[in-house]
């Protein structure tokens, strides 16, 4: 670990040189990148760039990949302190957990759930989340404040229901000069970029949908919501408005390249050619899916059909590898399996819906989400000696198939140095873990949340009584 922080003491002008790098156009041996500024500042051969910086100290990593850092296109980081509460538990958990635990979070509360939720995501690669917004009163500022005390590149949404769904529903006006100020508020930030969303169509008015989307087309940002999830709200929006919930927001104009829609898993063949046709982008979710979802989104067609995705974990397991893992293990298992796809996209189809996608989905292409000259420097650092990858006879797949947190021996934002070996190298992780065990217990018990289920716990403490 030490060898790692002194080889990374300073990352100005430093050429990282290796084993493997990469690009767009695969991993490549004998390549090298000058870090300048927290960006790449060059790219080319190993060779060539030492000889036209011989002054620039190298750093040498023969038995590593460095890739660009995972991008998580849809999560929520204060539902950390209750992410177990919602196993076995049917569909729509957020009215019966998620909008009670987050509503009663007091400010402290936000920022431990949010750091929490920062250290998990950093320590299995994704060096960028897009945060849906907090249902809690208004602490943003604590999200934001978790981010960058931990490095993590962060879309935050300032959440714009009108109709419910949140813990404090302002009037209209106040929720447009909310969403002004929280626009304005993260301009030029090298970390931070702002989003705004609803929660769900069905909890803000036409009026809102449409100029909110608007505001966020017209800011360059994105507009996030949850569309087309489980069946309840199909049906729900099927008897309020005649229409599914993608075809009303396509109805009253709320889609469009700006717009980011998590999940998209029962869509119909008008409503995938509604996302195409609008450049609508999907937040694919494919461990939300399994674990309290309806339906798998069918992400091998919306890349046929050109509609612009990334993956997502929805707040469920915090291993960019074992996201990729899921991601083509589902499409395999709903679509591929009966068609006789034996390939379901390929090993480099996921790595792009992680990384370069992903970034395109979020808003970020000219940010992150590739190792390429000028981006910020978001990076991992993997260790390839490890009996996963050897032998290696096509590294794209292994990382898809075989892949593991625990193989990643650092992190790099914005060209700095965040973690090693899976623990941040400038703060105290063990002592946020100690408050949270201390807190957590009675916040979660002073929440009005509603289980359907016991504990498995508890299950197994009657069984042995």
């Amino acid at each position: 670990m030490s060898d790692l922080r002194q080889s990374f003491a300073q990352t100005e002008n430093l050429i990282v040189a290796p084993g493997r790098l990469l690009l767009d156009d695969g991993p490549r041996s004998g390549m090298a990148v000058l870090l300048r500024g927290g960006r790449f500042a060059e790219i080319g051969a190993a060779a060539a760039l030492r000889a036209r910086h011989p002054d620039f100290p190298v750093v040498e990593l023969p038995e590593h990949l460095m890739m660009p850092g995972f991008i998580d296109t849809h999560t929520h980081l204060t539902q950390s302190l209750g992410k177990s509460l919602v196993f076995g538990e049917p569909s729509e958990i957020f009215r019966r957990i998620w909008v009670p635990l987050e509503g009663s979070l007091n400010e402290r509360m936000v920022y431990l759930s949010s750091k929490l939720a920062a250290l998990e995501w950093l320590r299995g690669g994704f060096t960028t989340a897009v945060d849906a917004g907090t249902r809690s009163a208004g602490h943003i500022d604590q999200l934001v404040l978790a981010a960058r005390e931990t490095g993590l590149r962060l879309v935050v949404a300032q959440i714009c229901n009108d109709l419910g769904g949140a813990a404090v529903v302002p009037e209209r006006a106040d929720i447009l000069r909310l969403a002004e100020a929280h626009l304005a508020a993260y301009q030029g930030d090298p970390l931070i970029r702002a989003s705004l969303a609803v929660s769900i169509p069905e909890v803000a008015s036409d009026g809102m949908l449409r100029d909110i989307s608007a505001m966020a087309a017209a800011a360059d940002v994105t507009f996030q919501t949850h569309v087309n999830e489980h069946l309840v709200a199909v049906e729900r929006s099927l008897i309020a408005n005649g229409r599914r919930p993608l075809e009303h927001l396509a109805r009253i104009g709320a889609l469009g390249p700006q717009t980011l829609i998590a999940h998209s898993t029962l869509v119909t063949p008008s409503e995938l050619n509604l996302l195409r046709d609008t450049g609508t982008a999907v937040a694919y979710n494919p461990v939300a899916s399994v674990w309290k979802g309806n339906a798998v989104a069918p992400a091998l067609q919306m890349q046929a059909l050109g509609i612009r995705f990334g993956l997502g974990t929805d707040g469920t397991r915090a291993d960019g590898f074992r996201l990729m893992d899921a991601a083509e293990t589902l499409q395999r298992s709903n679509y591929g399996l009966a068609s006789g796809d034996s390939s379901c996209g390929g090993g480099w189809l996921w790595l792009d819906a992680a990384t370069r996608m992903a970034a395109d989905a979020s808003g970020l292409t000219a940010v992150t989400g590739r190792i390429a000259e000028g981006l910020a420097a978001d990076f991992l650092l993997v260790d390839l000696d490890r009996p996963e990858f050897t032998p290696s006879h096509d590294l794209c797949w292994e990382l898809v198939r075989y892949g593991n947190r625990d193989q990643i021996d650092a992190v790099f934002t914005n060209g700095r140095l965040r973690m090693v070996r899976g623990w941040p190298v400038d703060w105290d992780a063990r002592a946020l873990l100690g408050e949270i065990r201390e807190l957590a217990g009675p916040a979660i018990a002073a929440a009005p949340i509603h289980r359907i289920h016991p504990t498995a716990d508890s299950v197994f403490a009657v069984r042995a009584s």
